[in-house]
């Protein structure tokens, strides 16, 4: 294949996604780093503090993740002590996930973080920007369809 026909990977649409996912991301966890956790793990701990107990698969739909993702996400936040993981009383194969006392004092403080860290993103680059950056990427998920599939 001639150089002149390989795609360009910054047209690639996941390429694009994927690279300012991860530049966000290191963006806020460098304000969430004094608490010790990571954006992925705030998030958990802000699924749970707002909706409560949820079993792994609850979780991995709400976030979008696979749940091998999740599990190893989970293992660290379990280890801390910042949540429980205990068999569900309807069906001891699922496991329900709760946040414990120390979890939400953790999240409080690194709340402040990601407080600060939302806010210099949409002073950067402006607020209505970032909503509307919101809804695009929330459509993306929320696709009831393969998106690489036939329209």
């Amino acid at each position: 294949m001639a150089v002149a026909l390989l795609p360009n990977v910054e047209d690639c649409n996941c390429y694009a996604i994927r690279a300012a996912a991860r530049h966000v991301t290191q963006c806020y966890d460098q304000f969430l780093a004094p608490t010790r956790l990571r954006t992925t793990q705030f998030s958990i701990l802000a699924k749970l503090k707002r909706r409560g107990p949820l079993t792994i698969s609850e979780l991995a739909d709400e976030m979008a993740m696979d749940r091998t993702t999740l599990g190893r996400n989970i293992l660290p936040l379990h280890r801390d002590r910042l949540m429980r993981i205990k068999p569900a009383a309807s069906d001891r194969r699922k496991k329900v996930l709760r946040l414990t006392k120390a979890g939400e004092q953790r999240f409080e403080a690194a709340w402040r973080g990601w407080s600060t860290a939302q806010a210099r993103f949409e002073k950067v680059f402006g607020a209505g920007r970032a909503a509307e950056l919101r809804v695009l990427l929330r459509a993306v998920v929320e696709c009831t369809t393969d998106p690489l599939s036939e329209p």
